[in-house]
């Protein structure tokens, strides 16, 4: 069951769901702005929020806080099916943690927010923005693109729903860690794999591990496991969408 409240212009999607579970509203409530004025990613960075893009947060109980921690990465694999049922896109890609990336540059981001009572997990704001026909922001640190560059016709609603089909099951949370299943799919997606990073620890993005973890192969051939933080590339991708080369 999910509560589904759409707003013209919200200043923030993810307020209005922390404003909404503070006082009550069930898992699976959903809000849907047409336009944010203040909209923010991660690291409270800015979150350009113009009409034609869909942005939108999920609230999130989980039982006993499991799978809590896994919850960007399993958006990130709903919202990445959803895209490929619109068609006529090129594969969508996963960047650890929370990006969505399509022929080398960003479509969309998650931003998971939890809130504590002491030690118990009171709930978790799962914020999601993709680009759809919205003018694309100035300045991103990564390069970015939109929906409409494949599909120009596809408004918010024709992925709206069947993301929300996908997100919703998320909102009880999930395993403590990530199945078989989901390892591999996050494989076939995973656009750090081999990548050469700088940060957070130099080496070679190796895939990620059952609890979400990145796991990186230093130089030594020591693992590294990274379990937040932003992966940076030793080369950013350009604006023609071309990739920082892979490992060797």
């Amino acid at each position: 069951m999910h509560h589904v409240q759409r707003f013209d212009r919200l200043a923030s999607t993810q307020d209005e769901i922390h404003r909404l579970a503070a006082a009550g509203a069930p898992a699976g409530t959903l809000v849907v702005a047409e336009e944010q004025g203040a909209g923010r990613g991660a690291r409270g960075r800015p979150w350009s929020s113009a009409r034609g893009g869909l942005w939108l947060t999920l609230l999130c109980r989980p039982e006993d806080g499991a799978g809590a921690e896994l919850l960007s990465l399993r958006a990130g694999l709903a919202a990445a099916e959803a895209l490929d049922e619109l068609g006529g896109l090129p594969p969508i890609a996963l960047k650890w943690p929370n990006d969505l990336v399509a022929d080398g540059r960003k479509l969309g981001g998650i931003l998971c927010e939890a809130r504590w009572q002491g030690t118990a997990l009171e709930w978790v704001a799962v914020g999601l923005g993709i680009n759809v026909r919205n003018p694309l922001p100035d300045g991103a640190r990564m390069a970015p693109t939109r929906v409409a560059e494949w599909r120009p016709n596809v408004d918010v609603d024709d992925l709206l729903w069947p993301l929300l089909a996908r997100l919703v099951p998320l909102a009880r949370g999930g395993p403590a860690q990530l199945s078989p299943a989901e390892l591999a799919t996050f494989a076939r997606r995973d656009w750090l794999a081999g990548r050469t990073l700088l940060a957070p620890v130099a080496g070679a993005a190796d895939g990620v591990a059952p609890d979400g973890a990145l796991r990186v192969r230093r130089a030594d051939g020591t693992l590294a496991t990274i379990r937040s933080g932003d992966a940076t590339p030793a080369v950013t991708v350009a604006p023609g969408g071309t990739a920082p080369p892979r490992a060797r």
